[in-house]
């Protein structure tokens, strides 16, 4: 398949022009990859089921794993539920546009290949001036997962979604840098209190801030695995790199020196080895290839580069990735929950 590029950093005449382009192949039941303000994703039209099974095709994502249903503006979204309990009017109103995903209960209107034959739908409005102008040319929900082949790192660049997918979609609308670098946070608002299903750029902190009580799924920080989600990025290992990685867990000195004695036994092993270590640290290892996630005094930062610096890894052929865990906290919960899914809960 030839994949047609589409370069769109802004709305100027000319790149509403080819955003038309791009969003004529959505009518026709093609599949498109656009950028957000998380990570790019791969989109069809959600109403469309034979579309919605191209994405799994491109994606080879399992059957079983439901999408998130992309919408333009508040209003799209009475048709594709069956009722908006008054909290998810209030999450609306305070985080949307935005990384917000809510889970409610669906009408008739969304094909079960977007859920994944369950009874609830994921939706969320993108705070991200190309996705909603190429959903609106559109002219239908969109379903999108993240823009890569299925378990691999999210796509967080135009490099990533043209390493994973082209020739596997009609079509990419190419444009600047992710901003945020981790999917949106799922909160199910179909049980009382709402549960946070997958931790995001809006915080635990912010959404019991407006809502009061909200609980957390057990597999967000522990190895649970239910039997159906209602959530991606619930059930599968997601996020990983092609080498091995390996989350290396205790206080700053005996992460470091754990490190340093596993990078000796590597290196007699003769294997490629890598550490993901921060700015404060990086010059604490004297074997193996090292990289920076960033500084830790800013999780934004963190969080942001953990995609890339995978894919980094993988770009330099590393075969064993030695990661230093992260202290827990309100701020870094997304980024922990993603790394410890890229690792399969793998740890010393």
């Amino acid at each position: 398949m030839k994949t047609e590029i589409f370069q769109i950093n802004d709305l100027s005449t000319e790149n509403l022009r080819s955003l038309e382009k791009a969003a004529q192949y959505i009518k026709d039941g093609e599949t498109v990859v656009f950028p957000t303000e998380t990570v790019y994703g791969l989109g069809a039209d959600a109403l469309d089921p034979e579309a919605v099974k191209k994405i799994f095709e491109a994606k080879g994502r399992p059957n079983d794993n439901p999408l998130i249903v992309h919408l333009n503006e508040e209003a799209e979204i009475e048709a594709l539920v069956s009722d908006i309990p008054p909290k998810a009017r209030i999450l609306m109103e305070h985080f949307w546009p935005g990384p917000l995903t809510m889970v409610l209960n669906k009408s008739a209107l969304v094909p079960d290949a977007v859920t994944a034959g369950l009874d609830t739908v994921a939706i969320r409005i993108p705070d991200h001036p190309v996705a909603r102008a190429f959903i609106r040319m559109a002219g239908c929900p969109i379903a999108a997962p993240s823009a890569n082949r299925s378990g691999r790192p999210s796509p967080t660049s135009a490099g990533h979604v043209l390493t994973d997918l082209d020739g596997l979609v009609s079509a990419m609308i190419i444009s600047a840098d992710t901003e945020i670098g981790l999917e949106s946070t799922v909160i199910d608002m179909t049980v009382e209190p709402p549960m946070l299903l997958r931790p995001g750029d809006i915080t635990v902190c912010a959404l019991r801030d407006v809502l009061g009580q909200v609980i957390v799924a057990p597999n967000v920080t522990d190895n649970v695995c239910p039997e159906k989600v209602a959530s991606p990025g619930m059930k599968y290992r997601h996020y990983s790199p092609q080498g091995d990685l390996i989350v290396v867990k205790g206080n700053k000195t005996e992460i470091i020196e754990k490190i340093t004695k596993a990078l000796k036994h590597s290196k007699k092993a003769r294997m490629k080895i890598g550490v993901l270590a921060t700015n404060e640290t990086m010059n604490c290892y004297k074997e193996g290839i090292t990289i920076s996630l960033g500084s830790e005094s800013d999780p934004k930062e963190l969080a942001k580069n953990l995609y890339s610096r995978l894919r980094t890894f993988d770009d330099l052929g590393v075969e064993i990735i030695y990661a230093e865990d992260i202290p827990m906290n309100n701020e870094t919960l997304a980024l922990i929950n993603r790394l410890y899914k890229a690792a399969g809960y793998h740890f010393i």
